[in-house]
């Protein structure tokens, strides 16, 4: 039996947004959907959508007397928003999100107040794309969400958080807020970084040359066509660890860039042969 919420409320309908609402309603997890965005024409698609409930305007109108809300903001926008909207929620509602930095986020939502418990949750279910032009209902589907509640987090709200993301197809694994940030600093915040200066790097080149280029590039910097302003503020909250995250490649490049430099093929071969390994295990 699937998990059932009477209202979800989503606040931003970008893609993951969107594609939320696609799969809940799709799955069956709420009676109604409800949804707010700031930009009418958003708004006034998704009321035309078969997925979506209603559209408003105003964040606490779209949450009142929801049992479950999701926030879907970038980053910066999730505790104010959280804060917003936990007063008119149904009493003992759950809100959470799917935020990609995590231990600043669950410290300062977990003190919002109001009638809502605050579960930190981040689908690792993105695309280089944005927008709910590009939301899909199966967006979720065996794909990884990592769960984070404080200590101080009643144990209720969270089965309820991890059995909803479950139900919509995902994997889901509960860690602390800080193992979350330690973990998304290098498997997902490090690739972006490096496929971005990788490309910046190439700009700065003939633009002739990338008429040679073949899948490899594209495959190499694929997600460095994210949208820059959303990662300033992924980086911006989670830079201790993106910058450890750093230091650690820094030197296993420097082991790379000696052995070539010093002509030790062996060593090179080796260290290729364990990225080979690692690639094939995934």
């Amino acid at each position: 039996m699937p998990s059932s919420f009477h209202t979800l409320t989503i606040l931003a309908p970008g893609l993951l947004g969107a594609s939320l609402g696609q799969a809940a309603r799709a799955r069956g997890l709420a009676r109604s959907i409800r949804v707010w965005a700031r930009r009418a024409e958003v708004r006034l698609a998704c009321a035309q959508s078969d997925w979506c409930d209603s559209a408003h305007a105003d964040a606490q109108e779209a949450a009142a007397g929801a049992d479950l809300v999701v926030v879907c903001t970038p980053v910066e926008h999730i505790v104010p928003l959280a804060r917003e909207v936990s007063p008119v929620c149904a009493e003992g509602a759950i809100i959470t999100d799917v935020g990609s930095t995590k231990s600043r986020i669950c410290r300062e939502a977990a003190a919002v107040g109001g009638r809502a418990v605050f579960v930190g949750a981040h689908p690792m279910a993105g695309s280089e794309k944005s927008g709910m032009e590009h939301a899909r209902a199966d967006l979720f589907e065996n794909r990884t969400c990592i769960v984070t509640p404080l200590p101080s987090t009643p144990p209720a709200p969270v089965d309820r958080v991890v059995r909803f993301w479950a139900d919509l197809g995902m994997r889901v694994k509960t860690v602390s807020p800080e193992e979350h940030d330690e973990i998304v600093a290098h498997v997902s915040h490090l690739p972006h970084l490096l496929a971005s200066i990788l490309s910046v790097q190439l700009a700065g080149k003939d633009p002739e040359w990338m008429s040679c280029a073949g899948q490899g590039l594209r495959d190499t910097t694929r997600i460095a066509a994210g949208h820059a302003g959303l990662w300033r503020s992924i980086c911006a909250q989670n830079r201790e660890e993106i910058l450890r995250a750093m230091e650690g490649f820094e030197e296993e490049w420097q082991r790379l860039r000696s052995a070539l430099h010093n002509q030790r093929d062996f060593e090179l071969e080796r260290l290729l042969e364990r990225g080979k390994r690692f690639r094939d295990s995934l």
